[in-house]
């Protein structure tokens, strides 16, 4: 397994070190990894690549089999946060800042662009151990993958403005933002293996299920987490507003005093300062939405506990940690 982090992180940063454009860009990209001057590098968990290169290593692929589709999916999703961090006005990420905030929107729209193109052209580095059919099927993945999370994402900005989500809504926006990802690298895994149609389309819902269960416990970790545990301020979800699992779950339930003193809160259409964070926040604990969170997230990783392969199916679950109740 250390192996396996160490040539994909070497393999990484050399296919962003050969990025060939301006000068400008090539800065903004190494300012975001943290490669060069602007180190330490910045790895982070690295779950959709780790996840793709498990599937494909435990279904016999040989790990250069899969590195450029890891580092693809990656370098797609890094593109998907510096978008995202100029949505929502996010000025540190992890601590340090984003790079909207040094280099101004203009110009880390333009990276963040630049990093989406880099990722397809990387993925086509795989034609040189998988035939063109299978690597043509992988662009596929990738580019409908892409276009899903666009879908999820305009959701996600839509619901600031809503007075009102319900769960099948945001269980439709996350599935797109953040689930779609996960299922195309659980496909693209076993796309760089020997697996046949059947085992492929397994691959991207297992992948999904887990993407579901990760989006809802990071809803519930931007609730009640610690800043150790997130690198978030603890109820910043809260104070923005935000339409995550407890709160849209919560406000479905029978009327009562609590879940009253949510909606009332969330009927303003503004942030939330001080007390009435930590109002919604115990108003939540009050109704039982951690304990329904919990379920949800329970309910989804049996999708995973159910998957035949143990490799894939340790990985998955010991990489979310779930909190107990």
């Amino acid at each position: 397994m250390i192996e396996q982090k160490e040539r994909f992180e070497v393999h990484l940063e050399g296919l962003i070190r050969d990025y060939r454009g301006s000068k400008q860009v090539a800065d903004m990209l190494f300012y975001h990894f943290g490669y060069g001057e602007h180190g330490p590098a910045r790895r982070g968990k690295r779950l959709r690549p780790r996840l793709l290169l498990q599937v494909a290593q435990a279904e016999g692929a040989q790990l250069n089999d899969a590195l450029d589709a890891a580092a693809a999916i990656e370098i797609l999703h890094n593109y998907s946060l510096v978008h995202d961090d100029i949505e929502d006005g996010d000025e540190l990420r992890h601590g340090r800042r984003t790079l909207w905030s040094v280099y101004g929107i203009p110009q880390a729209l333009n990276a963040g662009d630049a990093l989406c193109a880099v990722s397809f052209l990387v993925l086509l580095n795989a034609a040189h151990r998988h035939r063109g059919d299978r690597v043509l099927r992988m662009v596929r993945v990738l580019h409908e993958a892409h276009a899903t999370m666009c879908d999820g994402q305009s959701l996600d900005l839509a619901f600031e403005r809503a007075t009102s989500v319900d769960l099948s809504e945001y269980h439709r926006m996350i599935g797109a933002k953040t689930a779609a990802l996960f299922g195309a690298s659980s496909e693209l895994g076993a796309l760089c293996a020997p697996c046949d149609d059947e085992s492929v389309l397994r691959y991207r819902e297992l992948g999904r299920a887990y993407g579901l269960a990760f989006q809802i416990r990071d809803d519930v970790l931007g609730v009640w987490g610690s800043v150790d545990a997130t690198g978030k301020v603890t109820g910043n979800d809260i104070a923005r507003r935000k339409w995550t699992f407890p709160v849209v779950w919560a406000l479905g339930q029978a009327p009562s005093a609590a879940r009253d003193r949510i909606a009332h809160a969330y009927a303003q259409g503004e942030a939330l300062e001080g007390d009435r964070v930590t109002e919604v926040i115990e108003s939540l604990e009050e109704v039982g939405a951690r304990e329904a969170a919990n379920a949800a997230i329970a309910e989804h990783l049996a999708v995973v506990e159910r998957h035949p392969v143990a490799s894939v199916r340790d990985f998955l679950l010991g990489s979310l940690q779930l909190a107990s109740s």
